[in-house]
């Protein structure tokens, strides 16, 4: 069924505002700096008919810093070398077309411009940028813009772009419904239920972007019983020892928050410091990634309590086919996200829509429609069943469920149950973007 769970893409919003906080400007790269690296697998049955090409859409050079935003367009270029390498799609190898849009809406018009009317690109696929501004310009030209991740409301606004994580939306030129989106309170009973939790803390900046988002997880949680304690640090000058101590003296068995990476780090090293003890520190897919030893150095003992929880298959889940294939095509990279396995599955989308259209032609028109009339599409098992069958009346509960994982220093990520069994019925809460 279509999943009304713009929470994802309320998260994604939420990071991207506060990581530009610290922005200064940003510029965008040329293309050969995006070129072969080196990484491509060797050609057993290389692909050697006419190209099909793919534009992958990234704020590679944002003024977040290098790196924020391209998890998803490494994901995706893997599996295109790997697909080209085995053949293509009937022959046909997929040629790439990167565009760094620098984080700006002037960029990222720039970018569309490029792909869709000189590049002449099938499709888009795995957009992660902070400004999305060329979107109603993407829709109009009918290219569908497959598995891109929801920063700002872009996904839930215009047809023809699909969000990897789905979208029940009508999609008909306005945000969500009439202005206002929906998310669930899977995750905040999640931890109700399996955990026992009953108070949680949410830590946010006084910041009109994290005082925001940080007011609709309150509302989440206190729709699901939890007490709540809120705590707003000074963005200049944040005092996250007094935030630590406090959340100890509460007694908060979960904390949740609207501030940056740099800041979750000294909130968790300050909780170690003061002896704060929870049951989860919880974040998002955004920093679900193997580099949390490094991240959170200082903190072992807040490192041991993090969660993560998302949409899709944890990256670690090496058990699972479809998560081995992706680990094995991207064994050399030196660090692993969750971004980049949803990088991958985008660029799998593409690659069957494009399969399905093989034989009367891999158009626009065609991919597009073989997209849109997916219904709980999954990539091999790597996303929850994605859908995007419009709802005309806005949802008032549903059935959500979710990935949920656990940081192990001697394990790494570990899986918590299976995702596509842990579901719950849920309000959905309003919220305008």
């Amino acid at each position: 069924m279509a999943r009304p769970r713009p929470s994802p893409a309320a998260e994604a919003l939420a990071t991207a505002l506060l990581l530009a906080l610290t922005a200064a400007c940003g510029s965008r790269l040329p293309e050969s700096d995006f070129q072969d690296d080196g990484r491509r697998p060797p050609a057993s049955a290389p692909a050697t008919g006419e190209p099909v090409r793919v534009g992958i859409l990234t704020s590679a050079t944002s003024p977040v810093g290098a790196g924020a935003f391209t998890g998803p367009r490494d994901g995706a270029r893997a599996y295109f070398d790997r697909l080209n390498a085995r053949g293509g799609i009937d022959g046909r190898p997929v040629e790439v077309r990167l565009c760094d849009d620098g984080g700006s809406g002037a960029g990222n018009n720039e970018c569309v411009h490029r792909l869709i009317e000189e590049d002449e690109v099938v499709a888009l696929v795995a957009t992660t940028v902070l400004d999305y501004a060329g979107a109603s310009r993407v829709s109009r030209a009918g290219v569908p813009d497959i598995g891109g991740q929801p920063i700002g409301t872009a996904y839930d606004t215009y047809p023809h772009l699909y969000s990897v994580y789905g979208s029940s939306a009508p999609r008909n030129g306005t945000p969500g419904w009439d202005g206002t989106l929906y998310g669930g309170t899977e995750v905040y009973r999640y931890f109700k239920r399996e955990h026992g939790a009953r108070t949680a803390a949410v830590v946010s900046y006084n910041q009109s972007a994290s005082a925001a988002y940080a007011r609709l997880v309150e509302r989440g949680l206190k729709a699901e019983g939890y007490r709540v304690v809120t705590q707003q640090v000074d963005f200049a000058l944040p005092n996250f020892r007094a935030v630590a101590a406090d959340l100890k003296e509460q007694g908060a068995d979960l904390v949740f928050d609207a501030i940056d990476r740099h800041g979750n780090a000294r909130l968790c090293r300050a909780m170690d410091d003061v002896g704060a003890r929870v049951t989860a520190k919880v974040t998002n897919v955004q920093n679900w990634t193997s580099t949390v030893a490094e991240d959170h150095k200082d903190a072992p003992r807040c490192r041991n309590a993090l969660w993560a929880t998302g949409s899709s298959r944890n990256f670690q889940d090496t058990g699972h086919p479809a998560v081995r294939e992706f680990r094995d095509a991207t064994a050399d990279l030196k660090t692993h996200s969750q971004w980049q396995l949803e990088g991958w599955a985008a660029a799998r989308w593409f690659t069957d829509a494009a399969r399905s259209c093989a034989r009367t032609g891999i158009t626009r028109a065609c991919v597009d429609s073989a997209v849109n009339r997916a219904e709980g599409y999954t990539a091999g098992g790597l996303l929850l069943p994605v859908s995007f069958r419009p709802s005309p009346e806005p949802p008032g509960t549903g059935r959500s469920c979710l990935s949920v994982a656990r940081w192990r220093d001697d394990r790494g990520w570990v899986t918590q149950g299976d995702m596509n069994r842990t579901c719950f019925r849920v309000p959905q809460l309003a919220y305008e973007p």
